[in-house]
């Protein structure tokens, strides 16, 4: 008897041909047009972020007998100078201010950065009674608009007898609810079979913080010590209402004399705004380098 042959299986599918890879990678490459509509939204962006910024600029710079309320803008000043920094730097004592700032910024960076970061370890990696009640404490802070509790926060600094110092500004900033949040999210992603490997290597919880949490969470650290920093130079309402010494003023607070005293020339307060501006961007293109790398270093190494 002839043996019969042996059902076929399945076919194999068929390799792709290069049409159908050139197809394949069609759909991922834009089109002319596309591409244009890209570029243009960038463009139109861009023009939104950085045209107020050259427009502060450029009135900066513009001579006395230069018209800033021209009908047709102009970018490009026709007489550079720069005195009005000069007569700003006359007018208030700027440096003093900015000096201040300094201070209330460096004593909430080291707060949140401190402060957040314990906390934030603590709610993600330990464990204990109430860590969910704090928790939810910690997200029910977020639903209250900063308003609602400026008096409460007056109160309790002027009877801790901080008020009219720059301990007192810095106070209710130096531990921002959300950096904790965002600390403690930084912290849950780091896998807890390395903390289990610290400590049955022996480790304890401030060794296993410093050598385990904590270098996988730079990039967190530089977003709040970038945002932190915004928000205290920045800051004019709280600082307005503790201090009272003109000495002891801020930033934002003093150059509030410009737009009182100066109110008709333009070129000054334009001014004023680019020495407070400035520091952020200095802060911003020194602190982004070590952002991305610390995104990068966040990655688990194996």
């Amino acid at each position: 008897m002839t043996p019969t042959a042996a059902p076929a299986g399945p076919a194999a599918p068929a390799p792709a041909t290069a049409p159908h890879r050139r197809r394949a990678r069609g759909l991922h490459t834009p089109t002319p047009a596309r591409a244009a509509l890209r570029y243009l939204l960038l463009l139109l962006v861009l023009l939104l972020v950085l045209g107020p910024f050259l427009w502060q600029l450029s009135t900066s710079l513009k001579g006395p007998d230069e018209d800033v309320y021209t009908s047709t803008p102009r970018f490009l000043p026709e007489q550079l100078t720069f005195s009005n920094y000069a007569k700003v730097a006359d007018t208030i004592p700027v440096w003093t201010y900015a000096a201040n700032s300094l201070v209330v910024a460096a004593i909430a960076i080291l707060g949140n950065v401190v402060g957040c970061t314990l906390a934030g370890y603590a709610l993600a990696k330990l464990r204990f009674r109430g860590a969910r009640l704090l928790l939810g404490l910690f997200l029910a802070t977020l639903v209250l608009p900063g308003e609602a509790t400026v008096v409460s926060q007056y109160v309790t600094v002027r009877s801790l007898g901080l008020a009219d110092s720059l301990v007192g500004v810095a106070l209710p900033g130096a531990l921002a609810m959300l950096n904790v949040l965002l600390m403690r999210t930084a912290f849950a992603a780091v896998p807890p079979e390395l903390d289990q490997a610290a400590l049955v290597d022996g480790a304890n919880v401030w060794q296993r913080l410093w050598h385990v949490g904590l270098p996988n969470v730079r990039g967190m650290l530089s977003v709040i010590v970038i945002f932190t920093f915004i928000g205290a130079w920045d800051d004019f309402l709280w600082p307005l209402i503790v201090l009272t010494d003109p000495r002891k003023y801020t930033l934002t607070v003093g150059l509030q004399y410009l737009n009182g005293t100066f109110s008709a020339n333009p070129r000054l307060i334009a001014a004023g705004t680019m020495i407070a501006f400035l520091p952020i961007v200095v802060v911003f293109a020194v602190c982004q380098r070590f952002f991305f790398k610390g995104v990068e270093e966040g990655a688990v190494k194996g």
